[in-house]
């Protein structure tokens, strides 16, 4: 065999080889693209599976008489007497007059766990809004008991042994007497997205930490996206090259890796301790969201600036610009989407923190909805801590739920990160 031959049969060896393992190369990257698109949507049929039946509620239609000997029987119409009006009893003998059969005080008390404790206020509310309807007979519909809703969600079923059921075979043999008489029924559970927490699964909503999370998120965009955007400036456009500008540099890729509950202890001791401002509030919760993302847009505004063609600065100076001028009006704006899309990606990650904001307080039961940054309230994250250590069966569905509306703002955001980039980069 000449020496020719030879050399092309090593020759297409060694291609075989090459593709042989360029090919494995390529399964290997498909492979881990695909096991992880698995576990994604694992994560969400999980999710999803146990919390959309968290948007629906089952209510009760009860027929009420506002008895006014019970309600206002000096017929003076007081605000406080209204308030003070003794709603229960009229929801009891609702109840009762729907089974007038039961009798005992072990039978009756079964029987009112058909409604949630939530009835009394719901006709409280009603008559403080209308003091007409006393007097009245009106139909008024209230949330069923928990347990009531979870059973007619298909959570809790007649085949289960009664003692390890929660509802006994009384309580489902009235559900079903409901539910022939067509007063009761599920429906759209918007006290979900009003109400705030609640130790009662069917009264809790996101209300509160939604909206805890909403102040806590603009306090920290508004301090850490200027302040972020203005050291990134100044140590790419400005600062000297000495071993003081490089020790800041390392500092600052330290603080990005960092564990988030560190910056919750330095919360802890700084802000609540030194300069006592109030526990539990969207400010502190900002302030400490501030530096745990600091690090991350600096970085982020750094690559973008870095990002910009040195023409540009080139062109600018030419042309009898300062630097100042030529940082404000040419490389800042060209290196702008990239630092929205980082601030937004940072903003992201502190949504879902929850562990620097367990240090600072936030994890306390608020049952009102905050009304401004100082007011005591929690967020989402730590609602679903919260909720997720009940012992009752609702708040898993109530858990679920709330991870669901923490995705949903998660992938907003991103998708928002994603569309800017998209929408204001210049490739050069």
């Amino acid at each position: 065999m000449s020496k020719g031959v030879r050399t092309a049969e090593l020759v297409e060896k060694g291609l075989k080889r090459r593709y042989r393992a360029e090919w494995m190369f390529q399964a290997y990257g498909i492979a881990a693209v695909s096991l992880g698109i698995i576990f994604v949507l694992f994560l969400f049929y999980s999710v999803i599976s146990k919390g959309y039946t968290s948007f629906a509620q089952t209510y009760v239609q009860l027929e009420i008489q506002y008895d006014e000997q019970i309600i206002d029987p000096e017929g003076a119409r007081d605000i406080e007497t209204l308030r003070m009006a003794d709603y229960m009893s009229l929801v009891r003998t609702s109840l009762k007059d729907m089974f007038p059969q039961v009798e005992g005080r072990a039978n009756l008390r079964k029987l009112y766990e058909l409604v949630s404790s939530n009835a009394p206020f719901r006709l409280q509310n009603r008559v403080m809004d209308d003091p007409a309807l006393l007097g009245t007979t009106q139909k008024v519909w209230v949330l069923a008991g928990d347990e009531v809703d979870q059973f007619m969600k298909g959570q809790i079923t007649a085949d289960e042994e009664e003692s390890t059921r929660p509802l006994n075979d009384q309580q489902l043999a009235w559900i079903g007497v409901l539910e022939q008489r067509g007063v009761i029924e599920k429906r759209f559970n918007t006290e979900f997205f009003t109400n705030g927490d609640s130790r009662e699964p069917e009264q809790a909503g996101v209300a509160g930490a939604a909206m805890g999370s909403f102040f806590t998120l603009i306090v920290t965009l508004l301090l850490s996206f200027p302040i972020g955007v203005a050291s990134a400036v100044y140590l790419e456009e400005f600062a000297p090259r000495n071993r003081w500008t490089d020790l800041i540099e390392v500092n600052i890729n330290n603080l990005a890796a960092v564990p988030s509950i560190v910056f919750g202890l330095l919360g802890l001791a700084v802000f609540i301790n030194f300069f006592g401002l109030p526990r539990s509030a969207p400010l502190v919760g900002g302030l400490v969201l501030t530096l745990m993302t600091l690090p991350t847009i600096i970085i982020a505004s750094r690559a973008s600036l870095k990002a910009v063609p040195p023409s540009i600065r080139e062109a600018a100076l030419g042309m009898g610009a300062s630097q100042i001028q030529m940082v404000a009006h040419h490389v800042l704006p060209l290196a702008m989407p990239g630092m929205l899309t980082g601030t937004i990606i940072g903003m992201a990650r502190a949504l879902g923190e929850s562990a620097p904001l367990l240090m600072i307080g936030m994890v306390a039961f608020i049952v009102d909805v905050p009304q401004a940054i100082t007011d005591p309230s929690t967020a989402l994250p730590v609602q679903i801590y919260l909720w997720a250590d009940s012992p009752e069966r609702a708040f898993v569905e109530r858990t679920s739920g709330a991870i669901m509306v923490l995705l949903l703002f998660l992938l907003l955001m991103n998708g928002l990160a994603v569309i800017l980039r998209n929408r204001f980069e210049r490739r050069w």
